[in-house]
């Protein structure tokens, strides 16, 4: 069982989701500014005119106003219908573009900045989590990378990329064979190494009566014994079983992970054997509820990957990243610890002090009027990370600050909530 990090609390909360709600803007500068479309004033060169001039400028500005009434009615009025029909006033529009360019701007400025440190070939990690915590722009292959970066999957060192993920890959293709194989084809698939061994070795004219094996007890599928591995396949049915349940609930409005299409199916597929293995290697912990929600963020934006050497080891590439994310609250899903210091009680007290110091008006009315304790609305948040909370590319916005926090997830996970 992974043990829980002691991790300090800071002294006061931050905004650790920049940039996550949408604020309104105020155009900045002074002076007026002219909208596209509107036709600029000529002005006239000073000096004297004659009186004809006068007299007819006089008459002519008088008719301008007797037919600016009707117009400005019929511009409000206008702006009336687009507003009832669901559209936006010109102006506003117009204040809406030119946020919505800012902000291209700006994104495309962060791109340039995390495409630059990742591609160092010593990777600052202090730099490039204060990057990502603000967010990482979308699409390429950005997040996939930093994320496995900040999480540890992948060295600093560039040098080193190819062969961690070569290793790691390899090592989790081996626990598939040991520990997902059914023992029939685990068998079967030993037997077929043994007999081209033995057929290498001998002679082709050599003749002779076949050669029977015999299985041992613990091999035996009747076998009742623990050491047995037909009874640990057994134990795991009814995990595999409720993980399964689990993973047609996952995103039903998505088609990644929803629907019987093969594209569905094959997802749903890789992330039952994430779950699975991660449940037979943590005896302690097991499969709990939930668990699908926390992988599914990571094995959607490693799946997205660009790169198709990656995107088709996401399956690998999300076990490693999931055990590595929840190295942090892994205890939270222990119910033997869930009075210890490492528990998830402990977790939601320090998030109970968090918002009295905060908030201590909001805290008093669920804590003595409502009577409603952190249990009730905090469990879900701490435990799953706020994935049932909002849509999947919200939530992939929150774990950039979250997985970027050098306060650790759990502590930032408090602060954000």
């Amino acid at each position: 069982m992974l043990k829980g990090k002691k991790l300090k609390l800071p002294d006061r909360l931050g905004s650790l989701v920049a940039g996550f709600e949408d604020k309104d803007e105020d155009s900045g500068g002074s002076g007026s500014v002219c909208e596209l479309g509107e036709e600029l004033e000529i002005l006239q060169p000073t000096g004297f005119r004659s009186d004809r001039e006068s007299e007819t400028d006089d008459d002519h500005d008088h008719n301008e106003v007797q037919e600016e009434e009707p117009m400005v009615k019929r511009k409000m009025k206008a702006d009336a219908e687009l507003e009832h029909n669901g559209r936006q006033p010109r102006h506003e529009k117009d204040g809406s573009s030119h946020i919505s360019v800012i902000k291209t701007i700006e994104a495309d400025e962060k791109r340039s900045d995390i495409e630059y440190e990742i591609s160092q070939k010593e990777i600052n990690l202090e730099k490039l989590q204060r990057i990502a915590s603000t967010g990482i722009p979308e699409g390429g292959n950005l997040r996939a990378t930093v994320w496995k970066l900040i999480l540890g999957y992948l060295p600093p060192s560039r040098d080193l990329w190819e062969k961690e993920l070569s290793e790691n890959r390899k090592k989790y293709a081996k626990l598939k064979e040991e520990l997902l194989l059914t023992p029939s084809e685990l068998a079967r698939m030993k037997e077929e190494a043994f007999q081209s061994n033995e057929h290498n070795n001998a002679h082709s004219d050599t003749a002779g009566p076949l050669i029977r094996h015999e299985i041992s007890h613990e091999d035996h599928p009747l076998s009742l014994g623990k050491a047995s591995v037909w009874h640990q396949y057994f134990e795991h049915t009814e995990i595999a079983e409720q993980i399964d349940r689990d993973l047609q609930r996952t995103h039903p409005e998505m088609k990644f992970f929803s629907g019987e299409s093969s594209f569905g199916r094959k997802h749903r597929e890789s992330m039952r054997n994430v779950l699975l293995l991660f449940s037979k290697l943590n005896p302690a912990i097991r499969y709990v509820q939930g668990m699908n929600e926390v992988l599914a963020p990571l094995y959607y934006v490693f799946s997205t990957d660009t790169d198709e050497k990656n995107a088709s080891n996401a399956e690998a590439d999300s076990f490693s990243c999931f055990v590595l994310l929840l190295s942090d609250s892994v205890d939270h899903f222990c119910q033997q610890l869930d009075n210890s210091s490492v528990g998830i009680l402990s977790t939601l007290s320090r998030l109970s002090d968090l918002l009295k110091a905060n908030d201590e008006e909001l805290w008093r009315h669920l804590e003595f009027t409502s009577k409603v304790k952190p249990q009730y609305y905090g469990f879900r948040w701490i435990t799953l990370l706020l994935t049932q909370e909002f849509n999947l590319q919200s939530i992939l916005r929150i774990w950039d600050s979250l997985i970027s926090s050098p306060f650790g997830i759990q502590v930032s996970l408090s602060l954000i909530v």
